[in-house]
């Protein structure tokens, strides 16, 4: 059975230290895809836009500055608020939100319960697939067992 952790809630988009804007959001988390989080921002546009990363990057983001590249996540206050801010990178722009600890760190704590660190392996079905994959077929009991012996040369003849 796979969950899905889903979570609306309104991030502010940072656009100089004075000045930011809302910008309504969801979190989601889905136990077929354990390492994964997705983010849907939905910036006025018809379509939201997406975003996904991996889960332990939030994890640690809630704590402690982290992330390098395309986004970067860190723990901070702003007016006495504990926020997090994420920093977000792509070739069409950069965005630097702030998001409430207390909402996401609420939200990762859902999504860690549900899949403990070091479980997610086993979410993904490896094991069952490769077996599915590996298992043999009826078709399989008609092939001679050497299908190509007869290929073979036999008493020296060319």
């Amino acid at each position: 059975m796979h969950t899905v952790v889903e979570r609306e809630l309104e991030l502010r988009l940072v656009l100089s230290p004075e000045r930011s804007i809302p910008v309504p959001a969801r979190l989601t988390y889905r136990t077929e895809d354990p390492y994964a989080v997705h983010v849907a921002f939905h910036v006025g546009s018809d379509f939201p836009v997406h975003w996904t990363f991996a889960r332990d990057l939030l994890v640690e983001g809630v704590f402690r500055p982290c992330g390098q590249g395309d986004v970067r996540i860190w723990p901070t206050k702003v007016d006495r608020r504990n926020v997090i801010f994420v920093a977000l990178a792509s070739p069409d722009g950069d965005a630097l939100l702030e998001v409430p600890s207390a909402v996401v760190a609420t939200w990762v704590e859902r999504t860690l319960r549900l899949v403990p660190p070091g479980t997610e392996t086993e979410r993904l079905g490896i094991d069952e697939a490769l077996a599915e994959l590996l298992a043999p077929l009826p078709a399989d009991d008609l092939w001679p067992s050497e299908p190509w012996a007869s290929d073979e040369w036999q008493d020296g003849e060319a």
